[in-house]
C-alpha cells in the first residue's frame, strides 16, 4: 500500500481550506470529518517545489484537496455524475490514490470559484478578466514546470502524471 503523508509536514508554507470538511462546496455539507490534506510522499514533495518556486515569485499556494477516499467519491458521483468533473468511481479517482490535488494561488483572483461544473473552469475559457486568466496561467506554468498534469475542465486540478498506477484508498483521514 502507498503511505499518505500530511501535506503541512512537507511543505509548512502552504495554505490549507479544505473545503470538503465544510459546508462551503457543492455538497452544501462536510463530507470530511478533518481539515487536513494528505497525498503521497513524492507528490508533497513536487508540491513543495512548486510553491518554493512560486515564494520567489512573491506568490504561494492555496490548496482545496488532495487525498479523498473512494466512499466520498461515491458521494459526489451521485450527486455529479459527469467524468468532466467528477471521477467514476468504477476507475477511481487520481484523489482517490493521493496522487491529485486541487489548489489555487493564495489570494489571487482566478476565473472561477472552485468546483464550477462549466466551462468557464476549463483551461481554454478565455472570458474572465485579464488578471484571472494570467493567475491561471501561472498556476499551470509552475505546476507542470514541477511534472504535474493539469485537467482540462479544472483549473484547480492536478494530478501525478502516472496517477493511476497508483491504488485506490479508502480510509478516513485522521482528526
Amino acid at each position: 500500500m502507498c503511505a499518505l503523508v500530511e501535506l503541512i509536514r512537507v511543505s509548512p508554507k502552504i495554505r490549507l481550506d479544505i473545503r470538503y470538511a465544510t459546508a462551503r462546496n457543492f455538497t452544501g455539507r462536510p463530507v470530511y470529518r478533518s481539515s487536513r490534506c494528505f497525498l503521497l510522499q513524492k507528490t508533497a514533495e513536487r508540491l513543495h517545489r512548486v510553491q518554493e518556486n512560486l515564494e520567489r515569485m512573491g506568490f504561494g499556494l492555496l490548496v482545496y484537496d488532495g487525498y479523498r477516499p473512494h466512499s466520498v467519491q461515491k458521494i459526489f458521483w451521485s450527486l455529479v455524475p459527469d467524468s468532466r468533473f467528477v471521477g467514476d468511481p468504477a476507475i477511481g479517482s487520481p484523489h482517490n490514490r493521493g496522487a491529485a490535488v486541487d489548489l489555487t494561488l493564495d489570494g489571487c483572483q482566478m476565473p472561477t470559484d472552485f468546483d464550477d461544473f462549466s466551462e468557464r473552469a476549463s483551461h481554454s475559457y478565455q472570458g474572465a478578466p485579464l488578471e484571472a486568466l494570467k493567475n491561471r496561467d501561472l498556476l499551470k506554468r509552475a505546476m507542470e514546470a514541477e511534472g504535474f498534469v493539469s485537467l482540462e475542465t479544472e483549473w484547480w486540478h492536478y494530478e501525478e502524471p502516472d496517477a493511476k498506477s497508483y491504488p485506490i484508498l479508502d480510509v478516513d483521514l485522521p482528526i
